[in-house]
């Protein structure tokens, strides 16, 4: 990574609020690497319930990051998942601008406690 300049930094307020939500982030990362999934393993995969995992890929869906693909297998209703071209280019500015906010850790190491702004109280550390 780069060393980058205070003014160069992207603002969290840059980060796409749609792909911010934790369900709906594993439900990009996961199918940016696998073609597609069915809801089930979507499901599974992520350990969340049919409800919460359908209106997040709705979500999803709506805004054409993801296809969702229904037919049926015998009798029964199969949806399966996969990324969009338009799901794959907003995934990847989100994590560009992601890894922006985040400061190099060798930076960070080297630099030291003088580097923290006095203005800024670090939080207290709870066990």
């Amino acid at each position: 990574m780069t060393k980058k300049s205070i003014k160069n930094r992207p603002s969290p307020n840059e980060l796409d609020p749609l792909i911010h939500e934790r369900l709906r982030l594993g439900i990009l990362s996961t199918l940016v690497v696998q073609e597609d999934l069915s809801f089930t393993e979507l499901r599974d995969l992520l350990q969340t319930t049919d409800g919460n995992l359908s209106v997040q890929a709705r979500r999803l869906e709506v805004a054409g990051y993801i296809i969702c693909n229904k037919k049926f297998e015998g009798r029964k209703p199969k949806s399966t998942y996969c990324l969009s071209r338009d799901g794959r280019v907003a995934l990847e500015e989100y994590l560009e601008i992601l890894s922006g906010l985040i400061p190099d850790p060798a930076q960070v190491r080297k630099a030291g406690r003088k580097s923290i702004n006095p203005g800024i109280q670090p939080l207290p550390f709870h066990s």
